[in-house]
């Protein structure tokens, strides 16, 4: 695995780029907006780009000055998303999401019916707004909603299948490797599956990733059997685990809620306590 891909598993879990779309020289509302870059926030993707295929979109964005990510912001969030010819496709909305995580990040959530490049605007934003892509299934290698999740022999406290060390959540390793995935999704209960890396995650979202999601077991129960694995097979970060592989992975972290061996949902990159309790309660009902 190459340097640059490394430091993508490891430190594109913000997905921290700007991306630069077209001039759009008129807003939703028809009045002139100023000049891209001149004004405005900016919106900083906390997201991969390329990893969606048509249904709902989960676009989680921050955003940012010249110089730094804001850790305030406003309590919601409204803007529009347009596809490749700047035509307005969906008016979107989402509040904040800042309790127990250093930066504040809003939930953007779309439905997109066919494949297409399209741009996410807020209104406020520096006129550039940022750039997804919604792809043919057939083009996608990760696991997305509505496809299988193929078994593997994760990690677990009795065998560590060598990823030293299993877990790096500190002060003590996550409760959540007690069974393989494997032998999770064949025990017919509901799965939720996480894979991230407390302990090198360069963005600061596993950590607390991870621990909002043992927060939910105690919550849950054994409404489902949730599964962490790990990035890297080595504390030194210099090798990927074999669970990442599997996948195709290049970003964390991520959490797949699996129902009968099929992804119900996938949450990217970043959530919080109230969101993904949110998210397991729907997934359950």
């Amino acid at each position: 695995m190459s340097i640059s891909r490394r430091h993508l598993i490891a430190g594109a879990g913000a997905m921290l780029v700007v991306a630069g779309c077209g001039d759009n020289s008129k807003s939703s509302s028809g009045g002139t907006e100023p000049d891209p870059g001149t004004t405005g926030f900016t919106i900083a993707q906390r997201y991969p780009s390329d990893t969606f295929v048509p249904g709902k979109v989960r676009l989680p964005i921050s955003i940012a000055n010249k110089q730094s990510l804001l850790t305030t912001g406003p309590a919601v969030l409204n803007g529009r998303v347009l596809d490749s010819t700047d035509k307005q496709i969906a008016a979107v909305s989402a509040p904040i999401h800042s309790t127990d995580i250093v930066i504040p990040y809003w939930p953007i959530v779309v439905q997109i019916d066919q494949p297409g490049t399209f741009t996410l605007r807020l209104d406020g934003d520096d006129g550039y707004g940022a750039a997804f892509q919604v792809s043919d299934p057939t083009q996608v290698t990760v696991p997305y909603t509505g496809s299988t999740l193929p078994p593997f022999d994760t990690p677990t406290v009795d065998n560590h299948r060598g990823v030293e060390p299993y877990c790096t959540l500190t002060p003590k390793p996550c409760p959540l490797h007690d069974v393989t995935l494997t032998q999770a999704l064949a025990s017919g209960a509901p799965v939720a599956y996480m894979i991230g890396t407390p302990a090198h995650c360069q963005t600061g979202t596993c950590a607390p990733a991870l621990e909002f999601l043992v927060k939910s077991h105690s919550r849950v129960g054994d409404k489902i059997v949730m599964v962490h694995a790990d990035v890297y097979s080595d504390d030194a970060a210099t090798t990927v685990a074999p669970a990442v592989s599997a996948l195709g992975l290049e970003y964390e972290p991520v959490l797949y809620l699996v129902r009968n061996g099929t992804v119900a949902d996938r949450v990217d990159v970043i959530w919080d306590q109230k969101e993904l309790d949110e998210r397991i309660d729907a997934f359950l009902a």
